[in-house]
């Protein structure tokens, strides 16, 4: 993040924040300063202040009048390695200062200065109070968050084999929550030998994670990762909230940008990481207002900071285990024990990818099988023959994208092409495509590996003619399975599983569309019986169920 300017002889990269001073490290104006100084207090500091450190939780923000403040990590051998350095009219903070999760670097005086320090509290009201600053605010710290993500600052190792399932678990949960770590593969990288004989470590140790406290986390779990680098809340088992939506797809997010808007007390609860089956779209290119296209990863973490920004929490990495829907508040119980009640719930949770009815099917997921195509996976299959099986809009962008980097893409349909089920654009793209061939009326008959997957074969439903080729990487898109297991039998579900809305048993019109039977519980997003499975279409729904939520929670202001 330093302020110096490149080297004359050093291409510019545009896609790099640290080349974009103006927005990610902004000198505010005279008038700025004196608005933002009515929500805080000022402070004298010493040179070597501390003014947070490292995972901090609910750091406060600091605008300097004079003098500087230096944000650092930690270096090579523990030593201090400096970021960047805010001066006169700047501001510290990145895009935790919405959440209560520990802050990925520290801050420190490195010159007497005079401070403005702006509480949490009072922060949040700048931010709704000012909106030209807080534009300002929120750029810097998107920009702030994707430097440190691009540079590796303020972030953890992990160690292990690239193809392994547990490595590829941990750096995907670290990917889609937006967490730098440095990646050594020991397949491939001849530096990451060091690491194992610095810290003592085993290949059958493998994976782990290192923390800048230098505490080796061996293979752990989802859950133990998210809470030892403070991505997790504390959730108060007293709190009962107005509206509590499951799941961080599109649907969901929006149904929390709405609600909390709109002053509701709002909670997220999520599994993994914000974006569902959109999230790990490589790219997003009929979404209305981006010409370009988006990633379904950048959308969802611009979703959720918006949800952040407006006061809702966000609850990661702890699925919901059981519900209790007998009685209000609703009681939402935890994987991990913890409770969340609230009086009205929205059902977001999507769906997942079918998986194929093969003998060694599961053997192969997580090392040659994947639902998600990124950048994280392409690195897997560079220069290789991959599989994309399914003809969705999904599968179309996985088959373009993955025919950048890899040797060709084979599309497997059981259908007799792609037009019925894809959109044009993507049609058109694939057939143009020198890199991808489209299989019609062909299903995968065998798999064939070791430790990870090594052949595919896929038979022709006509002709019975059957083709092997060595696939390392299979990308699994048909389909979907509703994420319905959770409801217990609260709800009634289609004959498919997905949760009816709308109408009652007797088939009489219900309030909402989105309504279930049961007062206070709605169902949005590809959940939802009869919805359409589009990234717009839950979007839509996430924000008109929040007038359903409202009417249900003050039925007399109707």
């Amino acid at each position: 993040m330093s302020k110096e300017p490149a080297p004359a002889d050093q291409e510019l990269d545009p896609t790099d924040p640290y080349f974009r001073e103006a927005q990610i490290f902004p000198r505010l104006s005279q008038e700025m300063a004196g608005r933002i100084a009515a929500y805080g207090s000022e402070e004298s500091l010493h040179a070597g202040t501390l003014v947070f450190e490292r995972g901090d939780r609910s750091v406060d923000f600091f605008f300097v009048l004079a003098g500087k403040i230096e944000i650092f990590d930690s270096g090579e051998c523990g030593e201090p390695r400096v970021i960047t350095v805010h001066g006169e009219r700047e501001f510290t903070g990145e895009l935790d200062l919405f959440n209560d999760r520990a802050v990925l670097v520290s801050g420190r005086a490195s010159a007497d200065s005079r401070v403005v320090r702006v509480k949490r509290g009072d922060f949040r009201r700048l931010v709704v109070g000012e909106p030209d600053i807080a534009e300002i605010l929120m750029r810097a710290f998107i920009l702030r968050r994707v430097g440190l993500i691009r540079h590796t600052q303020g972030g953890v190792v992990l160690i292990g084999p690239g193809h392994g399932a547990d490595m590829l678990r941990l750096q995907r949960f670290l990917t889609r929550n937006g967490y730098p770590h440095r990646l050594f593969d020991t397949e491939v990288d001849p530096d990451a030998g060091g690491f194992l004989e610095c810290f003592d470590l085993r290949a059958e140790e493998l994976p782990v994670v290192i923390s800048s406290r230098e505490r080796v986390l061996r293979n752990p779990t989802t859950w133990a990762l998210a809470d030892d680098l403070g991505l997790t809340e504390a959730i108060d088992p007293a709190r009962i909230y107005d509206v509590a939506i499951v799941g961080a797809g599109p649907a969901g997010l929006a149904a929390a940008v709405y609600a909390a808007s709109e002053g509701l007390d709002t909670i997220v609860i999520e599994g993994v990481a914000p974006g569902g089956q959109a999230g790990t779209s490589s790219k997003i290119e009929n979404y209305l207002g981006f010409p370009t296209g988006i990633s379904g990863e950048a959308l969802a973490g611009r979703a959720q900071v918006q949800a952040q920004k407006f006061g809702a929490r966000l609850a990661i990495s702890r699925e919901v285990a059981g519900f209790e829907c007998d009685e209000r508040p609703y009681r939402l119980r935890l994987c991990d024990g913890q409770e969340v009640k609230s009086c009205a719930v929205v059902i977001a949770t999507g769906a997942r990818y079918r998986k194929l009815e093969l003998p060694n099917y599961a053997q192969f997921e997580g090392q040659g099988i994947h639902y998600a195509a990124t950048a994280m996976e392409a690195q897997l299959c560079g220069g290789e023959e991959v599989v994309v099986v399914g003809g969705g809009n999904s599968a179309g962008q996985a088959a373009v994208f993955l025919s950048r980097t890899s040797a060709h893409v084979h599309i497997l349909v059981r259908a007799s092409g792609l037009a019925a089920t894809m959109s044009d654009y993507l049609v058109q793209r694939i057939e143009q495509s020198s890199k991808i061939t489209v299989h019609a009326r062909v299903e995968i008959s065998a798999l064939e590996g070791d430790e990870r997957l090594r052949a595919v074969t896929w038979t022709h439903s006509d002709t019975g003619e059957t083709e092997t080729r060595p696939v390392g990487n299979v990308f699994m898109m048909i389909g979907a399975e509703p994420n319905t297991s959770w409801l217990g039998g609260c709800l009634a579900l289609d004959a498919k599983g997905f949760v009816r809305t709308g109408r009652s048993a007797d088939g009489m019109a219900l309030a909402s569309p989105y309504a279930t039977e049961k007062p206070g519980l709605f169902a949005i997003g590809d959940v939802r019986s009869g919805s359409v499975k589009r990234v717009a279409s839950g979007v839509g729904e996430g924000s008109v169920v929040i007038q359903a939520v409202h009417q249900f929670l003050n039925p007399d202001a109707a």
